[in-house]
């Protein structure tokens, strides 16, 4: 009976030590830019009402999350530079493809060229690449714009 103690604190810290470095390994996964373990694209479940709702509604998509602030953080030269991005809801369509809503706003309005839609919609889709798109609401024309992300092959110059 002279070992049972020794071996019974052994398999106390053996299992302590497991706990942690499991514990350290699921900080580590979910603290990675890419993390499998982390939802893609965060859901606000306040969704404020709006004219757009019922346009997106209509064209068959369901709205699933509201306002969302991107934060993003540049270093230029060593000085830290930050800024924000907006998304006005989340919908989604009844395949279940989610899309970012932005809505039409009069103070920067859509210049509808491959420069201008490039300019203003590229940062979204590069940081949420798993969305379908963006849908671009213009709620006093009542339109509803769907705009998917692709790559040109060169054949088009």
């Amino acid at each position: 009976m002279t070992g049972s103690p020794d071996k019974a604190v052994m398999a106390i810290i053996g299992t302590l030590a497991a706990v942690f470095i499991i514990y350290r390994i699921y900080v580590w996964l979910q603290s990675s830019p890419r993390s499998f373990l982390q939802d893609r694209l965060p859901l606000n479940e306040d969704i404020p009402p709006h004219p757009a709702i019922g346009l997106l509604e209509q064209a068959g998509y369901e709205v699933i999350g509201g306002r969302l602030k991107i934060p993003l953080s540049f270093r230029v030269n060593g000085t830290p530079l930050y800024s924000r991005l907006f998304v006005d809801y989340v919908a989604a369509s009844d395949d279940g493809t989610s899309y970012l809503v932005l809505l039409a706003r009069p103070r920067r309005p859509l210049e509808w060229t491959g420069s201008g839609i490039r300019d203003m919609l590229l940062p979204f889709l590069l940081i949420y690449p798993e969305v379908g798109g963006v849908l671009y609401v213009n709620a006093p024309e009542a339109a509803v714009h769907v705009i998917t992300f692709g790559r040109d092959d060169g054949e088009n110059d």
